[in-house]
């Protein structure tokens, strides 16, 4: 009975410590399923739209100073005592506008003078015609000599070179008096004027000048590299057809884009080996005056259209290991696409290569991602067409 008592606990020891491993095992696989479900990565929220390819056209923007288109001195033309001015300073006149009026008696004067002269020699040379029939007929008669004859045609000759010196005489004095009006050469806005009234002035002083504001000039400096838009302007100026780059719109100094479009129609021949730009030129219309002479802007020009290009936010690339890269979704997975960047554009950031239509491109939450990372779209409102 002793034997088969031990028997018995020795069985129920056996089937005791079997329960026991069996515990330990299922609890160590427990622990590895639990390891592993810790250990996988979990999706990451990701924003995206959809790409796809349109024109983009590249433009260009530049620092640039508005002149006018003429800046003309106003100058005497004849000497005396600058007696009245006759407009408001930095008002607009139309071409013709008397400006200045100089002391013009003096030149009355010289205009009677002149006009006597003329009356003298036209009494001179009515007197010598008549001389001149009488001896032409008693001459015809044999009445007269060959001198005599030739002594008559020579005094009338003399006579009309009389008249017509005295006559250049008087156009001299009529002009001269004409001068003493000083008046706007052209239509635009006048300046100061450089001298009081009651002055004594010489004829080449200057008095004031006359800006025209309509067309004006906007002068900046293109980069050596920016060829495009020298050719076309030289196009420009020989009159040869011109592509889109002739244009160019103007931003204002409170940042307002200036409604009507300019044209550049000059780029120097020539690079400044200071600063290795060019010096170019842009015409724009300017019939409200809003542009004004020695304003400081910015002058925008479309270099280039590309036909088919993704443009992307510029947020959304980032450095790879071999350069720009991107990150799309396939499958519910990040992958990484090497991309060929473009120019930065006010609408984006331009892609000349790396991305197809149609895919799907994080645009936000990519700073933690690597490739074939799972990923978690956050809503389906993200998937906006670029």
């Amino acid at each position: 009975m002793q034997w088969f008592k031990s028997e018995r606990l020795s069985a129920k020891g056996s089937t005791l410590l079997g329960m026991v491993l069996l515990l330990v095992l299922v609890g160590c696989q427990a622990d590895d399923d639990v390891a592993q479900a810790s250990s996988a990565p979990s999706a990451a929220p990701v924003r995206v739209v959809t790409v796809n390819l349109r024109e983009v056209t590249l433009t260009e923007e530049y620092a640039a100073r508005v002149q006018g288109s003429r800046e003309i001195e106003v100058r005497a033309r004849v000497a005396g005592v600058l007696e009245e001015r006759l407009y408001v300073e930095g008002q607009v006149v139309e071409q013709g506008t008397p400006l200045f009026r100089i002391d013009p008696e003096i030149y009355e004067i010289e205009l009677q003078r002149a006009s006597a002269e003329r009356a003298n020699a036209r009494a001179e040379l009515n007197q010598t015609n008549r001389e001149w029939q009488r001896i032409s007929a008693l001459y015809q008669q044999n009445a007269v000599s060959q001198r005599d004859r030739d002594n008559s045609m020579s005094a009338r000759e003399l006579a009309e070179a009389r008249l017509a010196l005295t006559e250049a005489g008087v156009a001299a004095a009529e002009l001269n008096l004409s001068y003493t009006q000083v008046e706007a050469p052209l239509s635009g806005i006048t300046g100061l004027e450089s001298l009081p009234e009651g002055s004594l002035i010489e004829r080449g002083t200057l008095l004031t000048q006359v800006t025209q504001q309509d067309p004006v000039h906007v002068r900046f400096s293109l980069p050596e590299r920016d060829a495009a838009i020298q050719q076309a302007a030289r196009r420009a100026m020989r009159g040869e057809p011109l592509n889109g780059t002739r244009e160019a719109r103007l931003q204002l100094p409170d940042g307002q884009i200036y409604a009507l479009v300019g044209r550049i129609d000059f780029t120097d021949s020539s690079i400044d080996p200071r600063t290795g730009s060019v010096s170019a030129r842009a015409v724009f219309p300017n019939p409200d005056g809003e542009l004004v002479p020695g304003q400081f802007v910015r002058v925008r020009v479309d270099m280039q259209t590309l036909g088919s290009a993704f443009v992307i936010p510029p947020e959304s690339v980032g450095q790879g290991p071999q350069g720009p890269q991107v990150f799309v979704i396939e499958n519910g997975q990040a992958h990484s696409r090497i991309v060929e960047l473009g120019p930065v554009t006010a609408e984006g950031q331009v892609i000349l290569s790396g991305l197809q239509a149609g895919d799907l491109l994080v645009i936000s939450g990519q700073v933690m991602l690597g490739d074939g990372a799972p990923v978690r779209v956050l809503d389906a409102d993200s998937r906006e067409g670029v």
